[in-house]
């Protein structure tokens, strides 16, 4: 099996959650085995999704194809240093242990044990789709970043002192092939998609456009981009409905103007709270048959 990647990221507050979750509950009802992660520390996914998830993989309730988890970033980094230290237990003394742990609480390794979570679940073909909702873009930015960095740190230290800002090199040389795979993942079109969700405003507009090119020089293709939250025509009789609609039709077509190469998709502003499969499903039809479309 090769599972899809599907990445939403995006500003925060722009509605990313609820299209990743709308997503992920489409395609485990198309019949796809699917599972949706959460990167985002400060993650909501047990509120919309109306029950407990956590740092584990959890069936949801009602959709019998969908499974969630929440990476939770101090567990992550206990498992992480768990881990590497478990080869080495038995064959090195305390003192020796207690070192290496020491080596392996630097400044990086919570970022190291984030994305090593986020690989782990790249390396798991179990799954027909896997759906990232992602924290705001500077933080999946950064993290999209760390392999390209670690993997050339790792070969420099290996060259140098052997020694890394996450332990030594003898440690973490394996993952280095790991990040490889990821970055070749990432970069894979055929089976990575890269969604950024938006509001017509400018601050959105302009932090789109700075993350697209980010990601760019990454080597990572935006596949699409959604423009959420628009004021339906219908409710421009009240003046102050109008006034926002004709703000945000500005701005759409300036985002149609920049993004010429990219399908961009609008989602209307709907009357009640995205959140629960029932509304999900309601909202699947309309992200992926119903709003319009450019190309």
């Amino acid at each position: 099996m090769n599972p899809e990647y599907v990445f939403f990221s995006g500003k925060g507050g722009v509605g990313k959650t609820s299209m990743a979750c709308t997503a992920a509950v489409y395609h485990a009802d198309n019949g796809k085995k699917t599972l949706i992660v959460t990167t985002d520390p400060a993650s909501n996914l047990a509120d919309v999704f109306e029950q407990p998830i956590g740092h584990h993989v959890t069936p949801i309730t009602g959709v019998p194809n969908l499974w969630a988890m929440e990476i939770d970033p101090d567990e992550a980094t206990r498992e992480y240093k768990e881990r590497s230290l478990a080869p080495m237990r038995g064959l090195f003394d305390d003192e020796m242990l207690k070192v290496v742990e020491e080596q392996l609480s630097g400044p990086c390794t919570e970022e190291m044990a984030a994305f090593d979570k986020f690989t782990d679940f790249m390396e798991d073909d179990n799954w027909d789709v896997i759906v990232f909702d992602t924290a705001p873009t500077g933080h999946t930015l950064r993290l999209l970043q760390l392999p390209v960095e670690w993997s050339k740190h790792i070969r420099d230290s290996a060259q140098g002192s052997g020694q890394t800002c996450m332990g030594p090199v003898a440690l973490i040389q394996d993952s280095k092939q790991k990040y490889d795979d990821a970055i070749a993942r990432l970069r894979n079109t055929g089976r990575t998609q890269f969604v950024f969700v938006m509001q017509a405003e400018q601050t959105s507009l302009e932090e789109t456009s700075r993350s697209i090119a980010e990601l760019a020089a990454l080597g990572v293709t935006t596949s699409r981009i959604i423009v959420n939250g628009l004021i339906p025509e219908a409710e421009t009789v009240n003046p102050f409905f109008r006034k926002r609609r004709d703000m945000q039709q500005t701005y759409l077509e300036r985002a149609r103007q920049l993004y010429t190469d990219t399908p961009l998709q609008t989602m209307e502003l709907l009357d009640s709270e995205i959140k629960g499969v029932a509304m999900f499903r309601k909202c699947a039809p309309m992200l992926f048959q119903g709003g319009t479309t450019d190309v």
